[in-house]
Parts: C-alpha cells; sequence; structure tokens
C-alpha cells in the first residue's frame, strides 16, 4: 500500500467552509467509484480552520500523476472537481494536482 498526504486552503468564508463541510457528508457515488476504480482504496479529509489535510491509502502499483489523469477523465470526476472549487478558491477546471499540494514525509515513528 502507497499512502498520500495532500493539503489546501479554503476559502475565507465560514459559510462556504460548511458548505463544503457538508458536500463531504455526501460525496457522490460516482466519485467514490471512480477513486476506487483507479486505485484509491482509501481516503480522508481533516480539517482545522480553512486548512484541509488529506490522507490517501492506494495499491502499490498506483502512479499518482498517471492514475490522478486516469481518475479526472471518470464519470462525474470533472463535475464534482467543478462544484468544489468554488469552496476552494480555484478555477472550475482546476486539475486536483493544482489545487492540493503533496506533502513530503519527515517523521514515521515506525522507521525509528
Amino acid at each position: 500500500m502507497k499512502r498520500f498526504c495532500q493539503t489546501l486552503k479554503l476559502v475565507d468564508d465560514e459559510g462556504m467552509i460548511q458548505k463544503y463541510v457538508e458536500a463531504h457528508a455526501h460525496v457522490w457515488p460516482e466519485v467514490i467509484q471512480g477513486q476506487q476504480e483507479v486505485g484509491i482504496l482509501h481516503m480522508q479529509i481533516f480539517r482545522h480552520d480553512r486548512s484541509l489535510f488529506m490522507i490517501m491509502d492506494t495499491v502499490d502499483d498506483f502512479d499518482f500523476e498517471r492514475d490522478m489523469a486516469r481518475l479526472a477523465t471518470l464519470p462525474k470526476q470533472a463535475e464534482w472537481e467543478a462544484y468544489v472549487s468554488q469552496f476552494q478558491g480555484c478555477a472550475a477546471d482546476a486539475r486536483s494536482d493544482e489545487k492540493w499540494q503533496l506533502m513530503e514525509k519527515i517523521f514515521d515513528s515506525s522507521q525509528e
């Protein structure tokens, strides 16, 4: 299993942030299905104020660039990304990697 961690800042508007949180309480089934189809096993998003932190666990042969590009072509993915972009303060056609920034792991207690 591979793990990717990403971060993103939401717009500075508490009402919009709450709508973003609500949207993620009801993620479209096609979005989850698409994630699974490209090899995303599990995804979690955490929030502190405007900051988001995503943990994405994938199959071993997951290639971030290749598989995220493929995900973007699957049903409902572009529509979902356009919808949530209003809360993320970016263009409706922005790719996921233009919004979410990959983080570098700098510590792992299991490797000590």
